[in-house]
């Protein structure tokens, strides 16, 4: 299994979600939270399906996700007035407070994910991901992921 790619992928992950939960336990944000937290804090507003396209996750998981945000005053929600089916999602200023708190320890937990890394190997490791996922977007929220 150790040459596996989906193997070492999800073994990759939970390394990843490990390392993050460590560093950013004490903010009690998943990494799906802190995404969407993120994704919002470059729009400003976004409806939840672009939102879910950015964060390239399902509609359902999306908004199961900003609920709970929502729930904690980190997000607000409120019903678009020009689509009464959509919502527009922002930043409430408890959110924006909270990822400026959280930003040091999720780069620190990026930073440990390639901890065995050299720069360049890193540069080189991004690169092949992100030439990966390019190549294979239309694939990318086949199956919902866990909040």
């Amino acid at each position: 299994m150790s040459e596996r790619p989906g193997f070492l992928i999800r073994r990759l992950h939970q390394i990843h979600v490990a390392l993050f939960q460590e560093a950013c336990g004490r903010f009690e944000i998943t990494p799906l939270q802190y995404s969407l937290l993120s994704a919002l804090a470059e729009r400003k507003t976004a409806d939840q399906t672009t939102l879910a396209a950015d964060v390239a996750l399902d509609r359902t998981t999306t908004t199961g996700a900003l609920k709970r945000l929502e729930a904690r005053n980190l997000v607000e929600r409120p019903i678009d007035s020009t689509d009464r089916r959509a919502r527009l999602c922002r930043l409430t200023r408890a959110g924006v407070a909270l990822l400026a708190k959280i930003e040091g320890a999720a780069h620190a937990a990026h930073d440990a994910t390639l901890a065995q890394l050299s720069d360049k190997e890193r540069a080189q490791f991004i690169a092949m991901m992100q030439r990966i996922v390019a190549s294979n977007d239309s694939r990318s929220n086949a199956a919902p992921l866990l909040d």
